[in-house]
């Protein structure tokens, strides 16, 4: 495992999708790689903005997830993660969803 800490998320981001034909290494084996580290994994392009955003999306996902199951504590001094804005921290296990107003 490439992580010593099970909290950590890790990305691995195989740019240049769009230039195939010079690819060095193959989907499968950055697949593998990335399985065998316990690591997320999506090939992107820069060029043509295939999975760029669904990158940032899935890490965050990701992160939420940990928070919401209790493997993250953004409270926790050193847990690596902190809340932002403070108006939008809702108590741990609410399920209530909270509407901000948009000032444009």
């Amino acid at each position: 495992m490439l992580s010593p800490c099970p909290n950590i998320v890790i990305i691995l981001c195989g740019n240049k999708k769009d230039l195939d034909a010079d690819r060095e290494v193959t989907f499968l084996e950055a697949s593998r790689f990335a399985q065998e580290n316990e690591l997320m994994f999506l090939e992107t392009s820069a060029l043509t903005g295939e999975n760029v955003e669904e990158a940032f999306l899935k890490t965050a996902r990701t992160i939420l997830n940990k928070i919401e199951s209790g493997e993250l504590d953004p409270e926790r001094m050193g847990s690596g993660i902190q809340y932002g804005d403070s108006s939008l921290r809702q108590p741990r296990g609410s399920t209530a969803q909270t509407k901000q107003q948009c000032n444009c």
